[in-house]
């Protein structure tokens, strides 16, 4: 049996939030945690999740709320292992080059198929987390 993997989502939309969380919970392989704001995720940092889908906006609620480049920036301050996938209705490649910069392994613009996206962008962090740590363990014993 596999691990699961510790998936924290992050959407200040609760519609979208919730149909996300129900979308990844008919898969098994995940341990889902919802969050409505950048600073919610952040005080559950120590659980150390695998994933965080994070919105880039963030402040629809609250507009004093951390937005989600800043959420970012200090998910990768805490933990440079946390993987980070932002999510964003802006379809704007300045968006996604500067979500980037500061650390998200993938930008997904919200659409019909930014379920599927977001599945596929998963499974490729966690491919690509077995094969370091698996380079890991060999360049240890040489």
């Amino acid at each position: 049996m596999q691990n699961k993997i510790k998936l924290f989502l992050v959407d200040d939309d609760p519609l979208f939030l919730k149909v996300l969380a129900l979308q990844f919970a008919e898969n098994d392989n995940y341990i889902i945690e919802t969050f409505s704001t950048g600073e919610l995720c952040i005080q559950n940092l120590s659980k150390i999740p695998d994933v965080i889908i994070l919105d880039y906006y963030l402040n629809g609620i609250n507009k004093n709320a951390m937005n989600g480049i800043d959420t970012l920036k200090y998910i990768k301050n805490y933990n440079l292992d946390i993987s980070v996938i932002m999510l964003s209705s802006q379809d704007k490649i300045e968006v996604a080059i500067n979500c980037m910069h500061y650390g998200a392994l993938d930008y997904v613009v919200k659409s019909e198929t930014s379920f599927i996206q977001l599945q596929q962008s998963i499974t490729n962090i966690i491919s690509l987390k077995k094969v370091q740590r698996e380079l890991n363990w060999y360049m240890q014993r040489m």
